[in-house]
């Protein structure tokens, strides 16, 4: 299965527009990428049409792995700005973001988490995120591609680890994946597995392109932020990663950034991305 997207890229950012203008020109950006609910179909920055790469559409609050099914105004909001900037297909994540969409005289009607949520990693659950990717997948213009999150907690009741998890959602869905070694360090971390031994039994075929982020250490837990540089363990499983694919095609990786975000904090951490990129033989 042959990537979607190739080379390095970073996140579309206001505070980058510039320095995105300058990779583009200069030929060293592949791609990059809008979160979804930030930009308005008819309303998207001319920076970001001018810079001439793949623009993915990016979305944070469908809530794929959630009990109640995709909302019908969510998915076309997705495919209306998948069409207007003719992005390669649209991404989410494998997590849930809100409670119910009942009434509640507390919290009006739906309960927000307002952070992207682990499902508990077994057969019902599987079968609910299943279910949901299906009625994405028929209503997006383009391929669906969904995000590992970082999961600083597991559920009592997981009876998958995360790389069975996905390799079937793939297997059973088509579904591609956007692999985020930064999440999967943090999760591999809070649940004291190995990141690399995860890393090797990850779907690889299967993934669209890959995220990277920087982060940071706190009470002992790695907490993957958006806004700290890449630690040497996260770069260090990311070059693992481009190893991984020795032999076939490289999907994309991406550097994203949320806070903090100038030329001065980005330059940097893409320089370090694309040397890791270039250790491919």
């Amino acid at each position: 299965m042959n990537p979607s997207v190739s080379g390095v890229a970073v996140a579309w950012r206001p505070g980058i527009a510039d320095l995105l203008q300058t990779y583009a020109a200069a030929g060293r950006l592949g791609f990059t990428e809008v979160i979804a609910e930030n930009t308005a179909p008819m309303q998207i920055p001319r920076a970001v049409l001018e810079l001439g790469v793949p623009v993915v559409a990016h979305g944070v609050t469908l809530g794929l792995a959630g009990a109640d099914r995709p909302a019908t105004d969510r998915l076309t909001r997705l495919a209306e700005l998948a069409e207007a900037l003719c992005s390669p297909f649209v991404s989410e994540h494998v997590a849930f973001v809100r409670a119910s969409d009942s009434p509640d005289p507390l919290h009006g009607d739906v309960l927000e988490a307002g952070h992207l949520l682990p499902p508990p990693r077994t057969p019902d659950s599987l079968d609910v995120l299943v279910d949901n990717i299906r009625i994405a997948q028929d209503q997006l213009p383009v391929p669906l591609a969904v995000e590992n999150i970082a999961a600083t907690f597991t559920w009592p009741e997981d009876t998958f680890n995360e790389p069975d998890f996905l390799t079937e959602l793939v297997e059973r869905t088509g579904v591609r994946l956007v692999l985020d070694v930064a999440n999967l360090y943090a999760s591999a971390t809070a649940r004291g597995s190995d990141p690399v031994a995860d890393l090797a039994r990850f779907p690889l075929d299967a993934v669209a392109y890959l995220h990277v982020a920087g982060g940071t250490e706190r009470d002992g837990l790695y907490l993957d932020t958006h806004a700290h540089p890449m630690p040497p363990p996260v770069l260090s499983l990311l070059t693992t990663a481009v190893e991984a694919y020795a032999g076939r095609p490289l999907p994309g990786i991406m550097l994203e950034r949320d806070t903090d975000v100038s030329p001065e904090t980005v330059d940097p951490e893409f320089t370090k991305l694309t040397e890791a990129v270039l250790t491919r033989g």
